[in-house]
């Protein structure tokens, strides 16, 4: 008799991770978990507005009953708080803009869930990312690939996936659509089955990110000066953590032309304001390169590449600076490059590598 291998399948209440443990049932010994990042009163917002909710435990935990298997709640705030929470405040304060959800994967679900996992004698843990893995027999290491979705593609925000995560983590819905989910879903009777898709940082919903800092910090951000590209003052802003690179709305000021945050520097605490134009560029920089599914490269690479999530990769050329640190030359100027997103690159469905934007 085969001894089937064990499951520990993140649940976070909503349909994409119900379904993937679900399809998993087919073929392993499945635990649900869930993963508890934070209380309502840690980040001051109504339970009803964020995906790590009160209400999304319990749907995980009704949908684990309806599947009939074990399910367990983890608490792991402190991590979240100072991996996360902590990092993302420090990075705007330090005028970056980061993607949280980039250090939720890393430090949460791939790494605190999977030592748990390991703890509990656990053979992988499972995700519903709509992202595919394979192994390469001829390099010996495991490939992480897009979704087959690409409207639903998640691979971007999983590019600091080690081999050793890889290697323990299973991805069911990869091969799926979302429209496949959804009525896999309703076979099995979920009752989440039609439930939205989570939206925004899950600890700030409404996407007030400059209200979140303040309030979670006690700091305040005192006015300063915006400038055009010369050094000339054009007027006072509110608080460099209110503005990104790119922005247009929501400046309060009236130059008589449009207007775009194109750099902020914290030292002298100024927003340089420019035309859209003066956004593009065709040469980015990044550092902290994480390479997944082929080992780094000295030489030259052809790529696509994209600088935000809902981006179509563009055709580039990459070339890697030393282990950790890559330019990457676009064939057309791209615009609003932002200090602190990922930079990640592709070889079709193929992630090769990623990294933070200098």
């Amino acid at each position: 008799m085969t001894v089937r291998k064990k499951v520990l399948a993140a649940m976070s209440g909503g349909v994409d991770s119900s379904v993937a443990a679900a399809v998993l049932m087919r073929e392993y010994d499945v635990t649900g978990a869930t993963m508890r990042l934070f209380t309502n009163e840690d980040i001051k917002l109504d339970q009803q507005k964020t995906c790590c909710s009160l209400d999304d435990v319990e749907d995980a935990r009704f949908a684990a009953a309806k599947l009939g298997i074990e399910h367990y709640v983890y608490h792991f705030g402190e991590r979240f708080k100072e991996c996360v929470i902590d990092k993302f405040n420090r990075s705007y304060i330090n005028g970056l803009t980061p993607n949280p959800c980039i250090d939720c994967n890393r430090y949460i679900k791939f790494d605190a869930l999977l030592r748990r996992a390991e703890l509990l004698g656990q053979d992988f843990i499972a995700t519903g990312h709509y992202v595919r893995r394979r192994f390469d027999e001829a390099s010996g290491r495991y490939q992480l690939l897009k979704g087959i979705d690409d409207t639903k593609d998640q691979s971007y925000v999983l590019y600091g996936m080690t081999q050793e995560q890889l290697a323990k983590t299973l991805f069911p819905i990869g091969e799926m659509t979302k429209t496949q989910t959804r009525a896999l879903a309703e076979e099995y009777g979920l009752l989440n089955a039609h439930k939205p898709d989570s939206q925004d940082i899950c600890f700030v919903p409404d996407g007030d990110y400059a209200r979140f800092i303040e309030e979670y910090t006690g700091q305040h951000f005192p006015q300063g000066d915006f400038i055009d590209k010369n050094g000339t003052v054009l007027g006072k802003h509110k608080g460099i953590i209110h503005y990104t690179v790119g922005q247009r709305k929501g400046l309060g000021i009236a130059l008589g032309y449009p207007a775009y945050v194109v750099a902020k520097n914290t030292a002298d605490n100024t927003v340089t304001l420019g035309s859209n134009e003066e956004l593009f560029t065709d040469t980015v920089l990044a550092k902290e390169v994480n390479w997944v599914s082929v080992a780094c490269t000295d030489q030259p690479l052809r790529v696509e590449a994209k600088i935000r999530y809902n981006q179509k990769p563009q055709p580039a050329t990459l070339y890697p600076q030393d282990q950790q640190c890559m330019t990457v030359v676009f064939d057309a100027p791209q615009r609003a490059a932002t200090p602190g997103q990922a930079l990640v690159c592709y070889s079709g469905d193929l992630l090769l590598c990623g990294g933070v934007i200098v």
